[in-house]
């Protein structure tokens, strides 16, 4: 709107002088863990299963639930042809739906992925909403049709081997990268 209409006179004055309440501050007082918390991770086929693996493990001890993504309902066939059944077809399981995400995708998957919408707009997003992105290589694709680059901040985590999935969880405890809302934010 360009012009806003005269807002309605409150009942009762409302106060300014007051300080900020620390004990009122999400962001400082947030959960120490990712403990209750849920990962969607977006799959293709050609999927690295180890990693996959390694990251279910991780997200489990961390006492998260760990949620597939998948561009179709049948779900995935990993490298090494492990069938993988899907929570979510991507049509369906938009990433609000999770506290984080990772992309777990082979480059091929990931080129397909590039033209869904539903897929670009997970991606894009979960960014904006200041998630964070863990992802493989594979992924450089999809990132890039999302407009999200994989060095953007440091919410953006390439995972390259099971030892690189626990930085990711770590830094999930902080549940979001708020240092990043400036920039996505209007």
């Amino acid at each position: 709107m360009k012009t806003l209409p005269k807002p309605a006179d409150a009942a009762v004055t409302p106060r300014d002088d007051l300080p900020a309440s620390p004990a009122l501050s999400i962001i400082q007082n947030g959960p120490d863990s990712f403990a209750g918390r849920k990962v969607g991770v977006l799959v293709s086929n050609g999927c690295d299963g180890k990693l996959l693996k390694a990251l279910q493990t991780a997200i489990e001890a961390e006492g998260a639930v760990m949620e597939l993504i998948a561009p179709k309902v049948g779900g995935v066939e990993t490298a090494d042809g492990t069938e993988l059944p899907a929570h979510h077809m991507i049509d369906g399981g938009p990433s609000v739906l999770f506290d984080a995400v990772a992309l777990l995708l082979s480059e091929e998957g990931a080129e397909r992925l590039a033209g869904e919408a539903t897929a670009r707009d997970f991606v894009a997003d979960a960014f904006a909403h200041c998630k964070f992105i863990a992802f493989t290589a594979g992924a450089a694709p999809l990132l890039a049709k999302a407009g999200v680059a994989a060095d953007a901040d440091e919410g953006m985590i390439p995972l390259d081997s099971a030892a690189s999935v626990a930085g990711f969880i770590e830094s999930c405890a902080k549940l979001r990268l708020w240092a990043r809302e400036t920039r996505v934010k209007l």
